[in-house]
Order: structure tokens, then sequence, then C-alpha cells
């Protein structure tokens, strides 16, 4: 199990009312201490595996299976952040086809964080898979069927997008840019393709690039593709939705969406990344992982769409009825997302 360090010490010392698990944890993290941090769990391996026991079960046939940790809790990290890592083997009173998981880890109700998902892979009695818990799905059994597990991905990836408003700020700088319906189907397939190939080599644990790298890359994004349009209606002003030269077939652009396109492309590439933290999985390639995956990924894309063709039509309508007033409104969206952009990176580049 890899669980966030900082957060498991105070869930455990407040569950187990162990202050000195508490102090010693946290000042271990304060300081950046690796091994000071390895002790600490050592120390105090009874609260903090009762801590993980009693809200993370597997049973077979209604009967609880028995963990018993092995070895000493470990210290690794992700994107920056130091995770407690810790190798339980339970032990179940007789052999099944089925087993449930459960996951009640770091609950609301505890106060610390809030919505906690927990990403499970496993391969237990010839049965293998991935599955996602959360509050509203906090258990799973490893006979049901490959479309339930999928479907828990799935939402799990849709609301990914929608409650990262960084992509979506984004994604709305990239439609108030795009001058016919050509452009943003273009740079939508575009950044899909290469979102989605970074995601899947990060998620696979092929390519690792540390957060503090992509998180700022990812605002500075936001703030380049808003601000190409802003800089396209200080240059041509009424014309700045007017293509520069004819193009031949539906899908063709001229010289200025190949260079959108092509910019767009390579921040779709660090884009995947920051999906792939944010979902907090590094492992190594297996097929059962990779399907999972992909099914985050169409979660991401469904919404993607829906915003898309919710969005563009209407402001396609306001540019033909109203074009003053449709640059004035995608102008006005550009610059607030370009601001937003600068902010987010001016505070992940100085880390507050």
């Amino acid at each position: 199990m890899e669980l966030e360090y900082d957060l498991l010490v105070v869930s455990a010392a407040d569950a187990g009312d162990d202050d000195p698990l508490f102090q010693a944890g946290t000042a271990a993290f304060e300081a950046g201490d690796a091994t000071a941090q390895a002790a600490a769990l050592r120390s105090h391996a009874t609260a903090v595996l009762g801590y993980v026991s009693d809200r993370f079960s597997v049973s077979s046939r209604g009967a609880a299976c028995r963990p018993t940790q092995v070895g000493d809790a470990t210290i690794g990290e992700r994107e920056g952040v130091p995770y407690a890592d810790l190798l339980l083997d339970w032990t179940c009173s007789e052999r099944a086809d089925e087993h449930v998981v459960r996951s009640g880890l770091f609950p609301d109700g505890e106060g610390y964080v809030k919505g906690t998902k927990t990403i499970v892979t496993y391969e237990i009695d010839g049965r293998s898979g991935s599955a996602a818990l959360d509050a509203a799905n906090p258990s799973f059994s490893t006979a049901q069927a490959w479309y339930q597990r999928f479907g828990e991905f799935f939402l799990l990836g849709a609301e990914h997008l929608l409650t990262g408003i960084d992509h979506i700020l984004f994604l709305l700088a990239l439609i108030a840019g795009s001058r016919r319906l050509r452009e943003i189907v273009l740079a939508a397939t575009s950044f899909t393709l290469a979102h989605s190939v970074t995601f899947m080599l990060a998620a696979l644990g092929l390519v690792e690039v540390p957060g503090a790298i992509v998180e700022p890359i990812i605002a500075m994004s936001i703030a380049v593709v808003a601000g190409w349009h802003l800089w396209g209606i200080w240059r041509r002003g009424e014309h700045a939705t007017d293509l520069e030269t004819a193009g031949r077939g539906h899908f063709s652009l001229d010289r200025a969406g190949w260079i959108r396109l092509g910019v767009v492309f390579c921040f779709g590439l660090v884009h995947g990344l920051g999906f792939a933290g944010a979902l907090g999985i590094d492992e190594a390639w297996s097929w059962t992982l990779l399907w999972s995956l992909l099914v985050f990924n169409v979660g991401i894309e469904t919404v993607q769409l829906t915003i898309i063709a919710v969005v563009f039509p209407l402001l396609f309508v306001l540019r033909r009825r109203a074009p003053k007033a449709g640059l004035w409104v995608t102008g006005a969206v550009s610059a607030g997302v370009s601001i937003m952009g600068l902010i987010w990176f001016v505070q992940r580049i100085s880390g507050s």
C-alpha cells in the first residue's frame, strides 16, 4: 500500500490517540528527512497498522481476512510528496473464488481531506484487475464483471476533468480562439492524442517528470493559448477570426492555424503528465491496468467533447449574428483565462 505520509501520520495519530507519533512524524515531514519519517512509522507500527487495517479490508465468503505487516514501512515519493509504503499480507480462513476489498481510508469525516480515491490493482487466486474506490463506491468484488470495474474508471476520468478547473480553462481558451469548426475539431483531436500518449506512458511508469516542472508548464500553457487569441485581436482587430489564406478541403488550415495546432499538441503532451500525476498511478506495464487507464481517458474525453458541443455552437451563432459582440466575448474570456494562467504559473513556480 502507498499512502501519503503526512496524511497517514495525522490520521493514524488521531485515531490511535498517539501524540508521540504526530510529533515525531510531523517533525520528520517538515525536515524532509526520509530516514526519520521511516523511523517514526517503525516506532509506532501498531498505531499505523491499526489505522490502516481498520479502514482497508479483504474478506472471503463473508469472513474478514487477517492482515499482517511484512517488514518495516519504507518511504517513497510521488510528485515530490513523501509516501509511506506498507507491505501487508492478508490470511484468509479458507480458499475462495471471490474476495471483497473495501476501503474507508482518509474519510471526509476526519476533516483532513475530502473525496479520497483509492486505486486498487490486484491479482488474487487467478483473478486480476483494477478498481477505483471512494465514499460512494467503497468496495468491490473480484467476481465483478469487467464493465463494472471499468465504469468506475470512466466516472473517475469524467469527474477529474469536471473538477480540474485548469484543464477546463485550457479547453475554453481553445474554443474561444478557434475561428472555424475545423480548428476546434483538429485542436481537440491534437490535444487528445498528445495527452493520451504521455498519460499512458507516465501512468505505466515508463516516463517520469517531476510535478514541480509539469504543473507550472500547464499553467503557462493556459496563459499562452488564451493569449494567442488576444494577440490576434490586437494585431487584426475585427478580422481576427478571418482565415489568412483559403485552404483546400474541409479540414484545411492557414499558416496561423497550423502553428497553433502544433503548440496545442506540445502542451497536450504536458497535460497528459498532469492527468497521470492526479490519478496517482505509477505501475509497471500490465494489460489490466492499461485498459483501466484507457477507460479513465475515455471519461476525460467524453466530458471534453460535451463542453465543446455545448459552448462552440453558441459562440458560432453569436459570431454570425453579432460579430463585434462575439469578438468582445471571446476577448474577455481569453483575457480572464490568461490572467488566471499567469497567476497559477507564479504560484506554482514559487511553491505557494
